[in-house]
C-alpha cells in the first residue's frame, strides 16, 4: 500500500477533529474531537513507521512505541478531562463552553434580569 492513502485519511480525519474543536460548544464533544485529532497522528506515525522500515531492515519501530505512549496520553487526558468537565457540570449545572468563559470573566450572569442595564440593577429597592 502507498503512504499517501494513510496520510490523506490521517490528514481528513486531524481535520475533522480541528473542526471539532473549534465549533462546538460543548466541552464534551471538544475532549471527542481531541482524541479523534489524536487518532489521526497515531495513524500517521504508525504509517511513516511501516513506510521507513521497508527502507531500511533494521529498525526500532520507534513510531508504533510513540503510538503506544500516545494512547496511554490519550487515556489520560480524556480521564482527567472527564472528571473536570462533570465536577464543572454539577457546580455550574452546564457545559457549554462558551456560557463557562463568561462566568468566569465576569459578565453578566444567566438569570432572568440578565439582560436589564446595569442601573436598574443598581436602583433595587430596600
Amino acid at each position: 500500500m502507498h503512504l499517501a492513502y494513510p496520510a490523506v485519511l490521517s490528514a481528513l480525519l486531524f481535520c475533522t477533529g480541528l473542526y471539532g474543536v473549534l465549533a462546538r460548544r460543548n466541552a464534551i464533544l471538544v475532549l471527542m474531537s481531541v482524541e479523534l485529532m489524536l487518532n489521526a497522528v497515531n495513524l500517521n506515525l504508525v504509517a511513516f513507521d511501516v513506510w521507513l522500515s521497508k527502507a531500511a531492515r533494521e529498525t526500532l519501530h520507534s513510531g508504533q512505541a510513540l503510538t503506544l505512549f500516545t494512547i496511554a496520553i490519550a487515556a489520560a487526558e480524556i480521564g482527567i478531562g472527564l472528571a473536570i468537565v462533570l465536577s464543572v457540570h454539577r457546580n455550574r449545572g452546564t457545559s457549554d463552553i462558551d456560557r463557562l468563559r463568561d462566568t468566569a470573566e465576569g459578565h453578566a450572569g444567566d438569570g432572568p434580569d440578565s439582560d436589564a442595564p446595569a442601573a436598574e440593577k443598581a436602583e433595587a429597592p430596600a
